[in-house]
């Protein structure tokens, strides 16, 4: 179970910080099931997420250690882009990468996209609208999740990897 106050990582909404855990005083909303109310970080307006902390259906878990996120990217360089094998498959693959909210597959699948970029241009076209939205949404979510515990600008982090894996 998440305390009040801290930052967890909920599905494809990414960083969210736990604002309270109770029962939902909604119409509706049985009042003996337990919810976390959520708070994404990094978005504006109101919105908050009601989870059951019995919740199977979307990956809660805590904001990478800084132990494990520097060792995520000492990894980048040997860790393998996501193989697609089904092009009709391909933007089920990136969902499903994105839901699991695991940040090795996030790099997978930006080491991918970022090959399919590369070889794209080369016959003069350009990225497709799916690589280019999954491409973005893979690179937010795992820069939001690093920029924590290396306690950073979410605006550094991309260029402190690129540092990191040249030397």
């Amino acid at each position: 179970m998440f305390d009040v106050g801290e930052l967890v990582v909920f599905g494809s909404d990414g960083v969210c910080q736990v604002e309270s855990v109770g029962a939902l005083d909604m119409a509706g909303i049985s009042k003996d099931r337990i919810y976390y109310t959520l708070v994404p970080l990094g978005k504006t307006g109101n919105g908050r997420i009601y989870a059951p902390v019995d919740g199977k259906k979307v990956t809660i878990r805590r904001v990478i250690s800084l132990e494990d996120a520097n060792k995520l990217i000492d990894e980048i360089k040997i860790i393998d882009k996501l193989e697609i094998t089904d092009e009709r498959k391909r933007e089920e693959t990136y969902k499903q990468v994105i839901h699991n909210c695991d940040l090795r597959d996030m790099v997978r699948l930006i080491k991918e996209i970022y090959s399919r970029k590369e070889m794209r241009e080369n016959i003069g076209k350009r990225l497709t609208a799916i690589d280019e939205r999954y491409f973005g949404l893979a690179e937010n979510f795992l820069y939001t999740e690093l920029s924590l515990p290396l306690k950073m600008e979410k605006s550094q982090i991309q260029e402190y990897i690129a540092t990191k894996c040249a030397g």
